[in-house]
């Protein structure tokens, strides 16, 4: 093969579209492999926390980035959204910090990362408001996320939150993120509503024990020990797991609705 290659460049042809040359080396790239996954397997969303100025500061500092930024309000080009990528896909993002997901540490390696441009949690007359993310905004996000998941195959209950994979020390994007809007996009988990009433009922009098609370949500991907006792980590995995997906109470106590949900989820996703 090299010598047909060879032959073809001293006949004054160009070489052929699969042989690539590189410093010191031509690297021939007419036969492929098939036993190999994309290097991608999740996708972690986050708020920035401030404004659009300060995330471009920080995002383009010395000590985080992102892949993707997305603005309150993003231009449109030819009436679709506008988008800021910071960070080649190709390349690791320092998006995520000490995190698991799924049995895997240090998600930076194998994940995307998009922020979101959105204050956070608010003081307000010693109420905790959240910012609201606005609807174009969103919709910036829908449609890079599903471009994402649809290019690396990224399976549903891989499109997490910061907090997902660091409960307790992270808490974006929040409970104000629209999960169900972007699952209803083809984006990301959200447990069927049938099939909650149906654990919601089977729960009624007979709730799942710690322990199999514990074991349900390192099976569905979160770092947590199965202790069987309802310690500090426990309670702050499952407030991580409200803000995902009972976003109208995350105090971390197993009621019935969430254990439900989890049940759901784990059930149709896992």
């Amino acid at each position: 093969m090299l010598a047909l290659a060879a032959l073809v460049l001293l006949a004054g042809c160009g070489a052929p579209a699969t042989l690539k040359q590189r410093g010191g080396y031509w690297a021939d790239q007419s036969v492929s492999a098939h036993a190999y996954n994309h290097r991608v397997r999740f996708l972690v969303i986050h708020y920035t926390g401030g404004d659009t100025q300060r995330a471009f500061n920080v995002l383009t500092g010395p000590n985080v980035s992102t892949h993707y930024l997305v603005t309150p309000e993003p231009d449109r080009r030819s009436g679709e959204p506008v988008v800021y990528q910071l960070v080649p896909e190709a390349e690791r993002a320092w998006q995520a910090g000490v995190s698991n997901w799924n049995g895997r540490e240090q998600i930076n390696d194998t994940s995307i990362g998009i922020e979101i441009v959105n204050r956070g949690p608010e003081d307000v007359n010693r109420l905790v408001q959240w910012y609201p993310f606005a609807n174009d905004q969103i919709d910036a996000v829908i449609a890079l996320a599903r471009d994402i998941v649809t290019r690396y195959d990224i399976a549903p209950a891989n499109v997490v939150g910061h907090s997902d994979i660091a409960p307790g020390r992270k808490i974006d994007p929040g409970p104000l993120f629209p999960w169900q809007r972007l699952h209803a996009a083809g984006v990301g988990a959200w447990p069927d509503a049938s099939l909650v009433a149906r654990y919601e009922q089977r729960f009624a009098g007979n709730a799942p024990s710690v322990y199999q609370t514990q074991a349900k949500l390192a099976h569905y991907g979160y770092d947590i020990d199965t202790t069987g006792q309802m310690d500090a980590q426990t309670r702050k995995v499952l407030r991580a797991f409200q803000m995902h997906f009972r976003p109208s109470r995350y105090n971390g106590y197993p009621d019935t609705e969430t254990l439900a949900r989890l049940w759901a989820l784990d059930g149709q996703f896992r």
